[in-house]
């Protein structure tokens, strides 16, 4: 009997789980135009989507990607984003991408995460020491040295870097599997937040002294 209760059970929970996950695999129209009028909208997925009728090629175009952008800042790298705020016609279609300028020797895109997207990147100039580390308790760092041409993937969710290890600037094109992907740069989300964590949390949390992090808060 409880043989046969076990097995009723097994099904019960086993069917109700393929239901609760059950999902559209694509869009259901051919395009969903994000809009911002709230009024005359229809909203999907954390955008409103304007009538199709009224949709125009520019709702699906972005110019500027071959500009290469100012790395002077305190990294030495700059991401020129081009996701559904820049091409309104990506909202539903779940991906985007992104240029990265990276500084000569040093131009670095710091530790950070996409939470909602994996990432596929190339190298369009110069050389790159990319990599991730995965999730605990292994933290094991997979890193690789890229070169003109080369293609790296970053899963989703996990900590990854670009470092130029090159003499000259390095510039590569990234693609990433959402509309939004979102960015969490480590060390901004963690010294920077506002308001500000407890130094007592950090100082613990990474084994640095109490003056070390409130002057790395201030940095950020």
């Amino acid at each position: 009997m409880k043989a046969a209760h076990f097995l009723v059970a097994s099904v019960f929970f086993a069917l109700a789980s393929s239901l609760a996950s059950a999902s559209d695999p694509s869009p259901l129209q051919d395009f969903c135009v994000a809009i911002n009028d709230t009024k005359n909208g229809v909203f999907v997925n954390g955008k409103f989507c304007k009538d199709p009728k009224l949709a125009t090629p520019n709702d699906f175009f972005f110019s500027g990607l071959n500009i290469p952008r100012n790395t002077e800042n305190q990294v030495g790298s700059t991401v020129t984003p081009v996701n559904v705020a820049q091409i309104p016609g990506l909202n539903t279609l779940g991906i985007s991408l992104a240029r990265i300028d990276y500084a000569p020797y040093g131009g670095l895109n710091p530790p950070n995460i996409h939470p909602r997207a994996t990432g596929i990147l190339v190298v369009q100039e110069g050389t790159l020491y990319v990599g991730f580390v995965t999730s605990n308790p292994e933290n094991k760092l997979f890193a690789k040295v890229l070169n003109k041409g080369d293609v790296f993937v970053f899963p989703a969710g996990l900590i990854h870097f670009h470092f130029n290890i090159g003499k000259t600037k390095a510039v590569a094109i990234t693609a990433l599997s959402s509309q939004n992907p979102g960015t969490i740069t480590i060390a901004n989300a963690v010294f920077g937040s506002n308001p500000a964590i407890n130094p007592d949390v950090l100082s613990k949390a990474f084994q640095l002294d109490h003056n070390v992090v409130k002057s790395l808060q201030k940095k950020f």
